[in-house]
């Protein structure tokens, strides 16, 4: 950012789940605008956005640009005096999309610690029954959407995702039922992961579901976040790792579908190549064309 000679630039780039950035310098090219587009940009505001990219960005906010939800203006002029501090700009930049996502996130996970807390003075035996909070619906893509909920002794999360092919759900299953194994295994701390193709108890009543649920090709996959999770040391962490789910899961999905079809097509060309070799030599007779000492060809008549 800190640059001699500073160029102009208008970039469009492209994210995961229909996230659109746009770099580009409309003014002066010592200033440069940061816009970014989100499908679910007003499920966020309703569950704290604005303070959350308020907090992070601060003076950098501008009025935001057309077509696009939110906007930074980073003046190369006017950047920190310090390495550290702008090195922490770049950083805080560059995780626009993840803080914006993390409003949600943070707002249950801050009503979970007041829940816990409200918890401590009642006794286990004549407890009313765990308070939840209410369900918060991020739509961040056309058909798929994470629902977020509060209670005293955990945080949940739930992804709704399709499942264009029968084979994406058979491979679905085997890579989350990973999950479970390692968790049971070897990481024992992990959240707890669910997966069914009906929705969860915590989404009844939920506007949407049933509608969703005619579709008959939607699975529901749950993650159950525990106190030790949402300490004021991991939750940043937990945040940043469980927002990105989804196109992890889809990605690794792809990705174990290619790796089969490349072995699939090895084992075919190896096929080919031990049927190649079982081919029979041509008869004596059957050969058109024969050589003398001398390297003169003829023709064997048939008799």
């Amino acid at each position: 950012m800190v640059c001699a000679s500073p160029s102009s630039i208008d970039q469009v780039i492209s994210d995961f789940d229909g996230v659109t950035f746009h770099v580009s310098t409309p003014e002066v090219k010592t200033r440069i605008l940061i816009s970014i587009s989100i499908k679910c940009f007003a499920d966020l505001v309703q569950h704290g956005a604005s303070s959350v990219l308020s907090r992070e960005y601060g003076a950098y906010i501008t009025d935001v640009e057309p077509g696009y939800d939110f906007s930074l203006l980073i003046d190369l002029t006017a950047l920190p005096e310090s390495p550290e501090e702008r090195d922490d700009l770049i950083r805080r930049v560059s995780l626009l999309r993840r803080n914006t996502m993390a409003a949600p996130f943070e707002k249950a996970i801050d009503e979970h610690h007041a829940l816990a807390e409200a918890a401590k003075g009642l006794n286990p035996e004549t407890a009313p029954q765990a308070t939840l909070s209410e369900v918060m619906v991020i739509r961040y893509r056309d058909e798929e959407a994470m629902y977020i909920q509060a209670s005293e002794d955990r945080v949940t999360v739930i992804f709704s995702t399709v499942f264009r092919e029968e084979t994406d759900r058979v491979f679905g299953k085997v890579f989350l039922s990973e999950f479970v194994d390692a968790r049971r295994r070897a990481i024992q701390n992990a959240p707890q992961v669910l997966y069914r193709n009906d929705p969860p108890m915590e989404l009844r009543g939920v506007p949407g579901i049933e509608e969703n649920q005619a579709k008959g090709d939607i699975g529901y996959i749950t993650f159950v976040l525990f106190p030790r999770h949402l300490t004021a040391q991991r939750r940043e962490e937990s945040i940043s790792h469980i927002q990105t789910f989804r196109d992890y899961f889809h990605y690794h999905i792809k990705a174990a579908k290619a790796y089969m079809h490349s072995r699939m097509r090895r084992r075919v060309a190896d096929f080919l190549k031990v049927l190649n070799r079982a081919k029979p030599e041509a008869e004596e007779g059957d050969k058109k064309e024969r050589k003398t000492a001398t390297g003169r060809s003829f023709r064997v008549q048939g008799a």
